[in-house]
């Protein structure tokens, strides 16, 4: 991690500081994130100002905001800026602008409102990204003008950063950073917003073994939350601007995190396609639906779903001719991602292990992928992997395209650091993940490629135990050594009770009830 980066980490941190004590960091992420998006578009646009309207293009954001200033009036300025920039934040409400009357002590939060507004009418793009920015709620203080004072604390704390003249993705890497603290925080709210870094980067590497993707991909999410696992293919995949994005979320504030998050990473917007609705009950995209390079998920477990009798005949579960029960939609998200997926591409999604072994249509949906060849491994992971859940997952990861019907089953439980409560997979550990899965050969108490006859034998159940022999037998008992270990134990016990009694002999009772007690004391050793 670059110094910048570090450096950027530690000033969000500690923006975050006049927050922390207010409400929890479910509610303050909205605030900081909003903050720190908002701050960056403002600086963005001044500092191209500069370069526009002045001789000296490393000039201050000070000296910007006064060319700004007196070139408010300038058509072919503005024009330019939303012909760039895809939008244009009028002098007054620029973050500069706000910051001066926070120091001069005539913010008003409504000042800050408006400004919200106007970028949100200004691009589509924009649209909704501040409506979880709560101005005036009362989490911000009893007062309105504890409110005023604690908005303006974290605008003159995110005021001190330099969010632009960062090098690379250093800004997105600190705000997925900001992204990382707020779910580490939450607890089990940050399943809806967060897979853990290490997570996402096996995930992603899984879909890219053997593949070239250097004349471009397309990647899907289908429930992306935050949007970082579908960053992550931004890392892994050379040239990275020709990787086309595409994710759905049905939360909304979710949803608006991960707008600002691609836009941080510097995604242009050609490039990703983002969509605030249900995956399972409306079905996207529609256009292309078999066109993805990789399908990468991590969706809510065991979710209830409407299995409606009408998605029978929806082409995403039509050809396994019965529905995921509706008390658990881990089947639905899969189909759904697996339909999505283009002939060539391959999926890799988190589930809970139930998915395994679990009878009844499951029972039926898995048997008919197996017929059909579509999984091509199966990876046990650590429990307590994630702060939402402490259960175990498993990854399971899916082709169209393989010419047999085995399946690599890898059991990595047992490989992990604990990092406080949590615990996290090491470098080393997704790489021996990644070469196992690579080679597709059998290590002994770790993985095994299994054979279609053997998976039909064991009634198309993939409990990973079946496969993967992990027991450990214990040490043979030294039979003599105990004997003896019992015998000296037996014979301390005999001296330390031979000295307790010469104790007690000293010893004499104040009345005639407690001299009764000491005796029974004596008898009884």
């Amino acid at each position: 991690m670059s110094n910048t980066t570090t450096s950027l980490e530690q000033a969000l941190n500690s923006a975050a500081e006049s927050l922390r004590s207010k409400m929890d960091a479910n509610e303050y992420k909205n605030y900081l994130l909003g903050t720190v998006f908002y701050k960056y578009l403002s600086d963005n646009m001044l500092y191209n100002v500069l370069e526009l309207m002045s001789d000296k293009p490393n000039g201050t954001l000070e000296e910007a905001q006064k060319i700004y200033e007196d070139n408010a009036d300038n058509a072919e300025l503005v024009n330019e800026l939303r012909l760039s920039l895809g939008y244009v934040i009028e002098p007054a409400y620029t973050y500069n602008s706000i910051l001066s009357a926070v120091n001069n002590h005539s913010f008003q939060v409504n000042q800050l409102g408006d400004a919200f507004n106007k970028l949100e009418s200004s691009n589509s793009d924009f649209e909704g990204l501040f409506e979880d920015y709560d101005l005036y709620s009362k989490r911000l203080g009893s007062t309105p003008q504890k409110r005023t004072d604690t908005i303006a604390e974290v605008l003159q704390a995110i005021g001190k950063i330099e969010l632009v003249k960062t090098p690379g993705d250093s800004l997105g890497d600190a705000y997925e950073y900001l992204i990382s603290q707020f779910a580490s925080e939450s607890g089990k709210k940050a399943g809806e917003f967060y897979t853990p870094q290490q997570v996402s980067e096996l995930l992603t590497r899984l879909t890219l073994v053997g593949k070239d993707y250097s004349a471009g991909m397309t990647v899907y999410d289908p429930a992306m939350g935050s949007g970082s696992l579908l960053l992550n293919f931004k890392k892994y995949v050379t040239p990275p601007d020709r990787i086309t994005y595409y994710g759905q979320e049905i939360n909304t504030s979710t949803y608006n995190i991960a707008k600002m998050n691609m836009i941080l990473h510097h995604i242009e917007q050609s490039n990703r396609h983002l969509r605030n609705g249900d995956t399972l009950d409306e079905d996207w995209p529609v256009e292309e639906p078999n066109n993805f390079d990789a399908v990468v998920m991590n969706p809510p477990y065991s979710l209830k779903w409407s299995a409606n009798k009408g998605f029978l005949d929806d082409p995403r579960f039509a050809p396994y001719g019965v529905l995921p029960p509706k008390s658990k939609a881990d089947y639905a998200f899969l189909l759904h991602g697996y339909y999505h997926l283009k002939h060539s591409g391959v999926m890799s999604i988190v589930l809970p292990h139930g998915v395994l072994f679990r009878g009844s249509a499951e029972g039926k949906i898995r048997q008919k992928l197996l017929e059909n060849g579509a999984i091509d491994a199966i990876i046990g992971l650590p429990s307590n992997l994630f702060y939402s859940t402490s259960i175990p997952t498993v990854i399971l990861v899916f082709k169209k395209d393989k010419q047999d019907r085995d399946v690599m089953f890898i059991d990595a439980s047992k490989d992990f650091e604990k990092v406080k409560t949590q615990n996290r997979l090491r470098e080393e550990d997704i790489n021996r993940i990644l070469t196992t899965y690579t080679v597709r050969q059998d290590v002994e108490k770790y993985a095994h490629l299994a054979k279609f006859d053997e998976i039909k034998e064991n009634d198309f159940n993939l409990s990973i135990p079946r496969y993967v022999d992990t027991f450990e037998e214990e040490p043979p008992v030294d039979v003599q050594k105990l004997v003896a270990d019992m015998a000296n134990i037996t014979k301390e016990e005999e001296e330390t009770t031979v000295e307790i009694r010469q104790y007690l002999d000293e010893l004499v009772g104040t009345d005639s009830n407690a001299q009764k007690t000491l005796e029974q004391l004596k008898n009884i050793l």
